[in-house]
């Protein structure tokens, strides 16, 4: 594109010199001062279409950037999910993934078959959780073998549901085939 802008821009001058040496001898001083003129323009709106190609080559070089960045990030979560090593577990219909995330930020994953309607049913069948019954429900204080009591460490199980934060307790969340339920250690 900038090639095709310096030939027009040429073009033009050559066409604008042509008509300068054609014109009247007499205002061959006049002609050549307004040939200068123009072309001086000319010069200054070529500088500024190159600045402006030149500003959307690097947002796109950016924008570019940030896409590979995103997907680069993408790839390593994928590849750090696919080297997980994952457990099955339990009988039933209904399949969902459990994830367990300790202190040091380790990952466990489980797939969980379940006939269960409730998720904290399913987990405490499967023997993946364990706690004590409080005024809001069960309150885990266990997960895969890990224990974090707040009573003792200030440490707890925050109990999330595809990435949110849950809004309901694991014994009132009613089990979606297909969604990730996960335990975080917390403080």
């Amino acid at each position: 594109m900038k090639e095709r802008i310096k030939r027009s821009i040429v073009a033009l001058l050559i066409a604008v010199m042509s008509c300068a040496l054609v014109a009247c001898s007499e205002a061959t001083t006049e002609t050549t001062s307004e040939t200068a003129e123009v072309t001086a323009e000319v010069v200054d709106e070529t500088q500024a279409t190159e600045e402006v190609v030149s500003d959307e080559a690097k947002e796109t070089e950016e924008t570019a950037d940030e896409a590979e960045t995103e997907e680069t990030e993408e790839e390593t979560t994928d590849a750090t999910e696919a080297d997980a090593e994952v457990t099955e577990v339990g009988e039933g219909a209904t399949q969902f993934t459990f994830e367990v995330v300790d202190a040091e930020g380790n990952t466990t994953l489980f797939l969980v078959n379940t006939d269960k309607t409730k998720v904290g049913e399913a987990l405490l069948d499967n023997e993946l959780v364990a706690g004590e019954d409080g005024e809001y429900g069960l309150y885990v204080k266990e997960v895969n073998g890990i224990v974090a009591d707040y009573d003792v460490d200030q440490t707890y199980w925050a109990f999330y549901i595809d990435g949110e934060y849950a809004m309901t307790g694991v014994d009132q969340t009613d089990v979606t085939a297909g969604s990730t339920y996960s335990f975080k250690v917390e403080k």
